[in-house]
C-alpha cells in the first residue's frame, strides 16, 4: 500500500477562529493533525514537526523540513505532504525544490480560512495534496504546491491575494495540473533536475524593491551590514533610477552577486535599455538577470547557491536554468 507522510508545520490550516473576537490563532492541538482522509486507499502518517505561523519560519526551519523529507525517504514513504502557512509558503516550497534530494512527490499545501470558519479550505486542500502525492505521474516533478484544486511548480507560484482561496497563481506560466475528485491530470511537463547540497545557513542575502526617485542610501546601508548577496526587484524589464548606480556598483566591485528581477509580476528581465540606469549598462557590469522569477524566489536561490559553495562565475549559469 502507498505510504504518505504528512508533515504539519502550522499556519492557518491548523488554526481556529475565536468566535467571540473573530481573531484567528493557533490551537494547542492541530485540528487536522490526524485527519482520517483516504485511509481506505493509502497508509497516511502524520508528523507534528512544528506548529508556528508562517511569518515565524526562516531558513533554519526550512532546512529542518528538508531534513525531515529526506528522512521520510529512508523510512519507506512514497510521497510527502507538507502543511504550511500561506504567507511564506512559496519561499519554503522553492527552498525545498532546490535542496530536497528525493525524487518522490513532495507537495506543499495550506489554507486561507481556518479550520472552524465557514468555507474552510484546509481539509479539501489536504485531500487534493494526498491525491497528488500518491500519483506516479507526480514523480520527478520537483516540489509542487497544491491549493484550490490546482497544481503549481514551486519555482513560479506566488500568493496573489490576501484572503481569497484562489490566491496561489503562477504568473506568466500558469498551473501545470488540475486535481479532480479522484485523480490529478498534468498538462505541462515539469521535469526538474536542479538540486544543491546544503547543511547550514550562513550567507546574508537581502531583497530590495525599486521605486521612482530612489537613491543609493538603502544599498549603502545593506553593503555596510556585510551583505553576501543582493536581489533587486528592478523597474520594468530591469532598469534602475540613476542615483542608485554608484551604490550598486560597490557590490559589483566587491564581487558580491547582484541579481535583478522585476517588480512587475509578469514577464522576464532583459537588458534591452541602453540609457543611464538601463538594464544594458547593468548587464555589462555583471548584474545577473532572471527568467520569470520573483524577487522572493531569486533571494532564496541566491542564498542557497552561496550556502552550498557555488562559485561566483557559476552562479550566473545557475540563474539561466
Amino acid at each position: 500500500m502507498t505510504r504518505i507522510l504528512v508533515i504539519n508545520t502550522g499556519g492557518t490550516i491548523s488554526m481556529s477562529e475565536d468566535k467571540s473576537t473573530g481573531k484567528v490563532k493557533p490551537n494547542e492541538k492541530n485540528p487536522i493533525g490526524n485527519a482520517k482522509l483516504m485511509k481506505d486507499k493509502w497508509e497516511v502518517h502524520y508528523d507534528e514537526l512544528m506548529n508556528i505561523p508562517s511569518p515565524h519560519i526562516a531558513e533554519r526551519e526550512m532546512l529542518g523540513i528538508k531534513n525531515r523529507i529526506d528522512k521520510a525517504v529512508t523510512e519507506g514513504f512514497n510521497g510527502v505532504v507538507v502543511t504550511h502557512g500561506t504567507d511564506t509558503l512559496e519561499e519554503t516550497a522553492y527552498y525545498l525544490d532546490l535542496t530536497a534530494t528525493t525524487k518522490i512527490p513532495v507537495v506543499i499545501t495550506g489554507a486561507m480560512r481556518s479550520s472552524n470558519e465557514i468555507g474552510a479550505d484546509g481539509l479539501v486542500n489536504l485531500r487534493s495534496s494526498l491525491i497528488v502525492a500518491a500519483s506516479e505521474d507526480s514523480l520527478n516533478r520537483g516540489v509542487l504546491v497544491v491549493m484550490n484544486d490546482e497544481v503549481h511548480r514551486a519555482r513560479f507560484v506566488t500568493k496573489t491575494h490576501t484572503t481569497n482561496v484562489a490566491t496561489f497563481q503562477s504568473p506568466t506560466f500558469g498551473a501545470i495540473g488540475l486535481v479532480s475528485k479522484e485523480r490529478v491530470d498534468y498538462f505541462q511537463n515539469s521535469n526538474f533536475t536542479e538540486k544543491y547540497q546544503i547543511t547550514e545557513n550562513r550567507n546574508k542575502v537581502y531583497l530590495v524593491k525599486a521605486y521612482a526617485g530612489m537613491d543609493g542610501s538603502i544599498f549603502d546601508s545593506i553593503y555596510n551590514l556585510g551583505a553576501d548577496g543582493l536581489v533587486i526587484e528592478a523597474l520594468g524589464a530591469g532598469n534602475m533610477p540613476p542615483r542608485t548606480i554608484e551604490s550598486i556598483d560597490r557590490f559589483l566591485e566587491s564581487e558580491i552577486p547582484v541579481v535583478f528581477t522585476s517588480r512587475a509580476f509578469n514577464g522576464m528581465t532583459q537588458d534591452v535599455y541602453n540609457y543611464k540606469g538601463g538594464g544594458g549598462e547593468f548587464k555589462e557590469k555583471g548584474v545577473i538577470f532572471t527568467r520569470g522569477m520573483s524577487g522572493l524566489k531569486a533571494r532564496i536561490k541566491l542564498k542557497i547557491l552561496l550556502d552550498s559553495g557555488v562559485k561566483r562565475e557559476d552562479i550566473v549559469k545557475c540563474f539561466l536554468i
